[in-house]
């Protein structure tokens, strides 16, 4: 079995922006899935979905966005009508629920990483990245499979840059994994980028599940209970066996990682 991790992100690595309470934070959440049943089960069934409340066609296919739909925009303006609505967030969320997928999320307090790393303030996003690697490559490891790993476009210089990072990852391994196991588990040293204009089924759900569970990781940092609301249905779904856990059960470290 072959698998793949979706990266989407929430916030920014801007680290001159992390005395701004709202661009402190930057989650990182991953979506791991058998490529087979992406094929098979996952895309047939997002389009369906998308076909029946927004009339995605073949040709011109819907792109699922959370701020969009949050904001009922074009296409999503059928989400005006309160029925609607309801409707189609009970279907959404009987198929996150439903669907057999992974999730791994990292958050990075920005400003905590500034002030403790006086000299080795490595790029939020990439330190991210990292993390998320090492679980992802021990997650195929349990597993005796392989797998690679697909983030979202986030432009040229960037892209390159998030590639170079990944490829000196699976060249020199880290601090905590040898490279061998990184070539052992993941079946190419260099990251997928693409845009999720070009109706990656594992993108957008990535999309859409990463705000609720960095809120979810907010929360339990904060010992909060999740919140009332849709974002915390989402993640009560992830919680109840979405994410990844330790033998024993635990969170904590595993499907949810606080840095530093």
């Amino acid at each position: 079995m072959k698998y793949r991790i979706y990266v989407d992100e929430v916030g920014n690595s801007d680290l001159g922006a992390s005395q701004d309470p709202n661009h402190r934070y930057l989650s990182l959440t991953g979506a791991l899935f058998d490529l087979g049943y992406i094929d098979a089960v996952v895309h047939p069934r997002l389009e369906d979905l998308k076909r029946r409340f927004f009339g995605s066609h073949a040709d011109e296919p819907v792109i699922l966005h959370r701020k969009e739909l949050v904001n009922q925009r074009p296409p999503f303006e059928s989400l005006r009508n309160p029925d609607v609505k309801d409707r189609f967030d009970r279907e959404l969320l009987a198929l996150l629920r439903e669907l057999d997928y992974t999730v791994m999320t990292v958050v990075i307090d920005k400003l905590e990483h500034q002030q403790r790393y006086q000299v080795w303030r490595y790029d939020p996003y990439h330190y991210g990245l990292h993390v998320i690697l090492e679980r992802y490559v021990l997650w195929l490891k349990r597993r005796n499979a392989r797998g690679d790993v697909m983030a979202e476009s986030r432009g040229g210089r960037e892209d390159r840059r998030l590639k170079d990072s990944f490829e000196r990852i699976c060249r020199e391994g880290t601090d905590y994994l040898d490279a061998g196991l990184f070539s052992q588990f993941l079946t190419s040293g260099q990251l997928k980028v693409k845009p999720k204009a070009n109706n990656i089924a594992g993108l957008q759900i990535a999309d859409l599940i990463a705000h609720p569970s960095y809120r979810a990781c907010m929360a339990r940092r904060e010992g909060r209970s999740l919140a009332d609301n849709f974002g915390g249905m989402i993640a009560r779904i992830l919680e109840g066996g979405k994410y990844d856990r330790s033998p024993s059960g635990r969170i904590e470290g595993w499907g949810q990682k606080w840095l530093p």
